[in-house]
């Protein structure tokens, strides 16, 4: 009887505390989690609008498409708007003012008339005096394939203009729903952590300033011609601070880039090059194709050579790093005449026989193309990350991930 009793008095100690586990796991387990997000911030249509004008200039955080009129250089800061830089002196360039243009991504420029994309719409602004610039059109819905910007549903009326940075910590049970994404759909989650006992967020990039590829706006034969992901837009610009949408075309997806020279409009997309006739200016037709792997795709050309860059990454996936040059001899079928290796080349222009190539982390690379068989490298500029470049009167500008150069 005692050696029992002995038994059951160690093992109930033991079977009570088994039985308690459960109950305190339960009670104690929780989690906290950390985010960095970024809140949108929103205002009418009307008020967007009404501050499409001539602003206080602002520094350039995240360039893109660059347009040249004059003495005036229009540079587009990604998705906020555009810089007006007064050029009348080039090694001291004087930035005069910023027009806030929200979801901006594109830009051109015929005589006293600047058009831009504005989210879903497309705008016309008066820059006869370019310190002073006026809205003159919108045409609404223009681009209704951009009705979806940076994951979000625009509110009717309402327009994103700004992001605010946050920070929060919130601490749940194990097992119950996290109030902070069922709570807030309108965030952009830019991070997030989480531990038994804490967390750190990590360090994120704002959703905005999202950037593409070169030029997706041209002018041409009083036409303003507009390329999204799959299709060309045509609009008449023969009246100036007018737009009269004329056509729409279908593409193939994944397009790119387009480039204007004489009656042609070269068009860059992810899996070739395509040219297009507008002896029509209102009916562009497809007059030939050259293929390729898939990559990203701006281009150039001359009386007699396309000049096409292939880089990897970003969207475009692929491996394929190089310069082709094709012969137009044969409009129809153009056909490669040689291929240079580089290291991730984006923008180019050539001015005379001097061709420019933004080599990305590379720098801007400078060759004599009299022979385009035997590309002559000239120079290297190291020391930036090029995107784009505009070669034109002796002078090159170029956009680089830090701002706006210019070398003579």
């Amino acid at each position: 009887m005692k050696k029992r009793n002995l038994r059951f008095s160690v093992y109930l100690p033991v079977l009570l505390i088994m039985l308690s586990i459960p109950g305190c796991v339960k009670d104690n387990c929780k989690k906290t989690y950390t985010y960095t997000y970024y809140e949108p911030v929103y205002k009418t249509t009307a008020e967007v609008r009404a501050n499409i004008k001539s602003n206080a200039s602002r520094e350039t955080e995240n360039p893109g498409k660059i347009y040249i009129r004059g003495n005036y250089i229009f540079l587009n800061e990604i998705d906020r708007g555009v810089h007006v830089i007064d050029n009348s002196n080039p090694s001291s360039p004087r930035q005069v003012s910023f027009i806030d243009i929200p979801g901006n991504g594109d830009i051109a420029v015929k005589e006293n008339t600047l058009y831009a994309d504005f989210f879903t719409d497309l705008v016309a602004i008066d820059i006869t005096n370019p310190e002073n610039v006026v809205l003159k059109k919108v045409i609404e819905n223009a681009f209704p394939e951009r009705r979806y910007e940076n994951g979000f549903i625009k509110i009717e009326n309402m327009i994103i203009t700004d992001w605010v940075k946050k920070d929060t910590t919130v601490t749940i049970d194990c097992s119950g729903e996290n109030p902070f994404f069922s709570g807030n759909p309108q965030l952009y989650y830019a991070s997030s952590s989480a531990s038994a006992d804490g967390g750190k967020s990590n360090t994120s990039s704002s959703p905005i300033g999202k950037g593409g590829s070169m030029a997706r706006f041209t002018i041409a034969n009083d036409r303003l011609y507009t390329i999204s992901s799959y299709d060309l837009k045509v609009f008449n610009i023969t009246i100036a601070n007018e737009l009269l949408y004329t056509n729409q075309l279908q593409l193939d997806w994944g397009i790119e880039t387009i480039y204007p020279f004489k009656d042609k409009l070269f068009i860059g997309t992810q899996t070739g090059m395509y040219v297009y006739s507008i002896s029509n200016a209102d009916n562009p037709e497809q007059e030939g194709k050259f293929g390729h792997v898939r990559t990203c795709d701006p281009v150039i050309a001359d009386d007699n050579y396309a000049y096409v860059t292939l880089r990897s990454g970003t969207t475009c996936q692929g491996f394929t790093n190089e310069l082709d040059i094709l012969s137009l001899d044969n409009i129809t079928g153009p056909q490669l005449k040689k291929m240079y290796p580089f290291t991730n080349p984006h923008g180019l222009s050539k001015d005379g026989n001097l061709l420019f190539i933004c080599d990305g982390t590379e720098g801007l690379k400078i060759y004599n193309a009299t022979d385009v068989m035997n590309l002559d490298l000239l120079k290297t500029i190291n020391g930036m990350e090029t995107y784009d470049v505009i070669a034109y009167n002796k002078l090159a500008l170029v956009v680089a991930k830090d701002g706006l150069y210019q070398f003579d």
